[in-house]
């Protein structure tokens, strides 16, 4: 295929073209491979190659048969495992770490026909709003490689972005799904909780903000990934829930006129008037689809969950690290192998008291009942993706290589930026950002949609709605700086 032809696809256009018999999985495979090599020097987006999986993706245990047809996919490099294969969770302290075995959402992306042909970059442990550490990598936004992509799903926001292949897996634990496919001019869904497994080693009920999902470029890719890859493990501590009907049928039809609040000031956080001028945009072409629009804030205790949220980051975080370096034989994370940050989130984490953690359930609860009684008054909450610019390379302030002596601090300015995600991840309800507004820098800015609980089908039709209302032309049609296709 040639270039333009290869970005024009989305993954069920390439599955398509397999079914029919006009390519063959390892065609797709190989032509992959060839777009990483060609956008990888300039954004260092991918970590390994999985040259076997490229070479055959039957023999990787791709089921070729599956709805993706052998489609190429990164794995970004945390959360599921892949038997014998390297995880290393962008840290030197885990470098030459192979996994045990596969998890159970990789056995799902692999049965739903999607070739797992590599990993993609990501910061020490998640933690963290860019990719970026010089000793490691620095991940960089194709649109202008002089700004990162956002985190911490960084390397596939910057190859799906890229042109190198339209699907790849993500994370998000307060936003690492949404934010960098913002930043980048992608589609992102944060599914509500009890959809995809964390399985074996963690649960929906453990993990509490954690969930997975993807990158893609068209919703009905997004679709798709949901309806193949869905479902609890065996053994699960929660009931994983299923849609009335798969959501690749769903979004064939427009929503019903909805009720969509426009909303931005947050507690102490406000968007920059840039932002709330796209968001108005945005609003504007909701509206010119037939829905109301009118502003509106939820009333919750945004200081009081933010708080919470942080007090779940910091505790979750630090048994995590603890979990790590425990088989090394370690009694703390050595500072010449871990980030400056996670060492202090380790150090005031590790001991959190179950009344801390009680504390912290108790505002989950009435935040979430605070966000579900606004969700019977409005059907969707419009924000921009996050409320202050994508940050230039280099800037510390939010990296885990960071000097602040202070975790509360550096988590509190994070929020400053990252205010409009995290709070779905305590709620457990679903989110996506959608490719509808540009920052003064000229990068891409996401319009971000919540939901209630379970209406992860009425995001993904009204993103289907808007999608075909701009004629499939997400980011108006443009291509980023760094394509496979060149600039569009």
């Amino acid at each position: 295929m040639s270039w333009d032809e290869w970005a024009s696809h989305d993954a069920t256009a390439l599955a398509d073209r397999v079914r029919a018999g006009a390519l063959t999985p390892a065609e797709l495979a190989a032509q992959a491979a060839a777009a990483i090599a060609a956008t990888n020097p300039t954004l260092s987006g991918v970590v390994e190659l999985f040259e076997d999986a490229v070479a055959d993706p039957r023999a990787n245990g791709t089921n070729t048969e599956g709805p993706f047809a052998g489609v190429p996919y990164l794995m970004k490099d945390l959360g599921p495992t892949l038997k014998g294969r390297l995880q290393e969770m962008g840290s030197r302290l885990m470098r030459g770490n192979r996994a045990a075995a596969d998890s159970y959402l990789a056995g799902r992306i692999r049965q739903a026909g999607l070739n797992i042909i590599g990993r993609s970059t990501t910061p020490e442990f998640g933690c963290c709003s860019s990719a970026e550490n010089p000793e490691v990598y620095v991940t960089r936004n194709p649109w202008n490689t002089g700004y990162t992509t956002n985190g911490s799903s960084a390397g596939t926001a910057a190859m799906v972005s890229a042109g190198a292949l339209p699907i790849s897996h993500a994370t998000d634990g307060g936003g690492s799904i949404r934010i960098p496919a913002g930043a980048c001019g992608l589609v992102g869904l944060k599914p509500s909780r009890g959809v995809f497994s964390i399985a074996p080693h963690a649960s929906d009920l453990t993990g509490l903000v954690s969930i997975q999902g993807c990158h893609t470029r068209s919703v009905r890719d997004t679709a798709a990934f949901v309806d193949a890859c869905r479902g609890g493990a065996p053994g699960e501590f929660m009931p994983y829930w299923s849609a009335p009907e798969p959501y690749t049928r769903l979004i064939e039809r427009d929503p019903p006129r909805l009720r969509i609040a426009l909303s931005h000031e947050w507690g102490d956080h406000r968007a920059v008037p840039h932002f709330v001028a796209e968001l108005e945009r945005a609003g504007r072409l909701l509206e010119s689809l037939g829905h109301h629009v009118d502003w509106a804030v939820p009333q919750v205790d945004f200081r009081a969950a933010f708080a919470a949220q942080t007090t779940c980051y910091i505790s979750n975080f630090a048994q995590t690290v603890n979990n790590l370096i425990t088989p090394l034989g370690l009694s703390r994370p050595p500072a010449d192998k871990v980030e400056p940050i996670n060492i202090r989130i380790w150090e005031e984490g590790l001991n959190t008291s179950f009344t801390e953690r009680a504390r912290m359930q108790a505002v989950f609860n009435t935040t979430s009942r605070g966000f579900g009684a606004f969700l019977e008054e409005w059907d969707i909450i419009l924000t921009p993706i996050t409320a202050l610019p994508t940050p230039v390379i280099g800037t510390t302030e939010y990296l885990t290589t960071s000097s602040n002596p202070s975790v509360q601090d550096w988590f509190a300015n994070l929020w400053r930026n990252f205010a409009y995600t995290p709070l779905s991840n305590l709620c457990g309800i679903p989110a996506i950002s959608l490719p509808l507004g540009w920052q003064e820098s000229g990068l891409p800015l996401g319009i971000q949609a919540q939901a209630a609980q379970a209406r992860d089908g009425l995001l993904l039709q009204l993103a289907a709605q808007v999608e075909r209302a701009i004629g499939g032309r997400w980011n108006d049609g443009r291509r980023p700086k760094v394509h496979v296709a060149g600039r569009g």
